[in-house]
């Protein structure tokens, strides 16, 4: 038995499998929201026991991300989604090719760049993927100068909480690599705030790993990226980083500010 293999037993036997659902509806990006199906909470027998979630997390630390992300599909089926910032494709690249169909949902701010909502476009095509596009309640206004904490909570927090009502489980490209703050970030951890299994595929990555794959695979690789923008969110709050900054410099210049909130730091 290869180690893929051994670890998805080991976790299936913490989890096992439920009944895959009806396929969730396929939703492209328009002019306005596609909001996701609301439903209940994530029922008792989804929610696992947190010790059982600990060791499958160990036991992840060694096989690759596809390993992870083929343990998720198989678990909870159409009741995950994977949440993609767009800066790159990796992510849902390894999605595509390990459980084609995971939802993907975008959190469109309103205040993205153009060069990111072309690169989602982009993406979008070329796998064919079930994309769920989230937008804010709000109209536009100048928050992001004021108040950028409550800026995130309204055009990122508050439409990701809507995107996960009804769920079982939320994928992040998450590493630990990116802020000291992620360094312990486990592969698989309970989302207590949120009441769901978090999955993070790539949490073990190094730059020079994303790197790597974006090139060995050739694909394709935002504009912005090309320009010295190492991180990428809001053109309000991004800027590209100088040499010998951090990889997140550009983000929240000048201020304390570090992380959305999607994160739950």
């Amino acid at each position: 038995m290869s180690i893929s293999a051994g670890v998805r037993n080991l976790a299936n036997r913490a989890f096992p499998p439920t009944v895959a659902e009806p396929a969730a509806r396929r939703a492209v990006a328009t002019p306005a929201s596609t909001e996701p199906n609301q439903g209940a909470g994530t029922p008792v027998e989804l929610l696992p026991q947190l010790s059982e979630l600990a060791e499958i997390s160990r036991s992840f630390e060694s096989a690759p991300a596809s390993s992870v992300i083929t343990w998720a599909a198989e678990r909870f089926g159409d009741r995950i989604v994977l949440a993609a910032s767009f800066q790159d494709c990796v992510l849902i690249d390894l999605m595509a090719r390990s459980a084609p169909g995971i939802e993907v949902v975008f959190l469109d701010t309103q205040y993205h760049f153009a060069e990111t909502l072309w690169f989602v476009e982009q993406v979008r095509a070329r796998y064919d993927l079930n994309l769920t596009v989230m937008r804010p309640k709000a109209t536009l206004d100048d928050l992001w100068h004021s108040d950028p904490d409550q800026c995130c909570r309204v055009r990122k927090v508050e439409p990701l909480e809507r995107a996960l009502s009804g769920r079982a489980a939320w994928m992040t490209g998450v590493r630990r690599e990116e802020l000291s703050s992620r360094a312990t970030t486990p592969i698989v951890s309970f989302d207590v705030g949120r009441n769901l299994v978090k999955v993070n595929p790539l949490a073990t990555w190094t730059d020079l790993d994303v790197a790597g794959y974006i090139r060995d695979h050739a694909l394709p690789v935002h504009p912005l990226a090309e320009r010295g923008y190492t991180s990428i969110g809001c053109w309000p709050c991004t800027r590209p980083v100088g040499d010998g900054e951090d990889s997140r410099a550009g983000r929240w210049s000048g201020s304390d500010k570090t992380e959305c909130g999607l994160h739950g730091e």
